[in-house]
């Protein structure tokens, strides 16, 4: 079997057990392609836990699960030295903590302080934790998806915009539709009464890390045109300069998207067309994903938000504006 078979055996068996999420298994699946870290927004009981346990269940990679609180400390995710007493000598050992796994769940991560989501995302963005002198690396293969809940603002650290920008897609999830519901009901029943064991992923073999990165470098080697970089270019400028191309995106646009967005939207567009079988990058694989790289890069003005105008608004106003090169 090729990389490609693999990840896609890998997407339906995760689809067995995830209910009417297609799209969120699918940009899981491109961000672990991608290499980079999602943050998923979406009210409770959608799914955003069972799909990264459900990725972990049939990968060879260890999960780890941090659920974020107001009293968590950054030392509580890094890991910290413990002082070892043997024989009448004394030493510190370095202890690691939960970040050191391939699948990190950063469980509501806008309930903890300020210091702890920069230990976070420092962990993201170095790929090493730094304790007492020492610096220690993360595994190779490391994905966080970070969640948070759209409703709740009270007790809340909101993420900085600035460092919003250490996530390469912001991932919303919404309701499944009547007749996913009512698959997911049946399928709560048959698991509550122990009959989908055999389907879940018991006695299957689980997919090698090897075949990820033989994944991530035929992902490398896929052709993108100069037409299709320069409508790449083309997007984020319009975010740094949109009185250039609309009167409206104007008024609505703060901040535009910083060159991360340029390298987020390059990367998840060739992860997204080797996926689909190509060996090469089309305009509709950047409109494809577009809005899951520069939805938490925008700034939106005051104006924006007083008249309810969304990211995702602007940035349909944006690929319809942004001509195809």
């Amino acid at each position: 079997m090729t990389a490609r078979d693999d990840v896609l055996q890998l997407k339906a068996r995760m689809g067995e057990s995830i209910i009417g999420q297609e799209r969120m298994i699918e940009r899981l699946l491109l961000g672990l392609l991608a290499d980079g870290h999602l943050l998923v927004e979406g009210l409770p009981g959608l799914a955003k836990t069972r799909a990264i346990k459900s990725l972990a269940k049939h990968l060879d990679a260890r999960l780890s699960r941090i659920q974020f609180t107001p009293d968590l400390l950054p030392a509580d995710i890094t890991g910290s030295e413990i002082y070892y007493s043997e024989g009448g000598k004394g030493e510190f050992r370095f202890q690691q903590g939960p970040l050191f796994a391939n699948l990190v769940l950063a469980d509501e991560v806008n309930r903890s302080p300020a210091k702890v989501q920069a230990a976070l995302l420092e962990a993201m963005e170095e790929r090493q934790v730094t304790v007492g002198g020492a610096t220690h690396p993360l595994p190779p293969l490391f994905l966080v998806m970070a969640t948070q809940n759209p409703i709740e603002q009270e007790g809340t650290y909101p993420l900085p915009e600035a460092q919003m920008d250490r996530f390469l897609m912001h991932l919303s999830v919404g309701y499944p539709e009547a007749g996913a519901e009512a698959q997911i009901v049946r399928l709560a029943r048959s698991e509550e009464a122990h009959e989908s064991h055999a389907a879940s992923g018991q006695g299957q073999s689980r997919l090698a890390q090897e075949s990820i990165f033989a994944a991530r470098a035929e992902i490398h080697a896929l052709q993108v045109s100069e037409a299709v970089e320069q409508y790449i270019v083309a997007l984020v400028q319009a975010t740094r300069e949109p009185a250039a191309i609309d009167a409206d995106l104007a008024q609505w646009i703060q901040v535009g998207v910083s060159p991360r967005g340029s390298i987020g939207l390059d990367k998840v567009a060739r992860a997204y067309a080797w996926l689909q079988g190509r060996d090469y990058v089309v305009p509709e694989d950047v409109q494809s994903v577009v809005h899951e790289v520069f939805r938490h890069r925008l700034i939106l003005s005051y104006e924006a938000h007083a008249a309810r105008i969304t990211a995702d608004a602007v940035i349909d106003r944006l690929v319809q504006k942004v001509a195809v090169a």
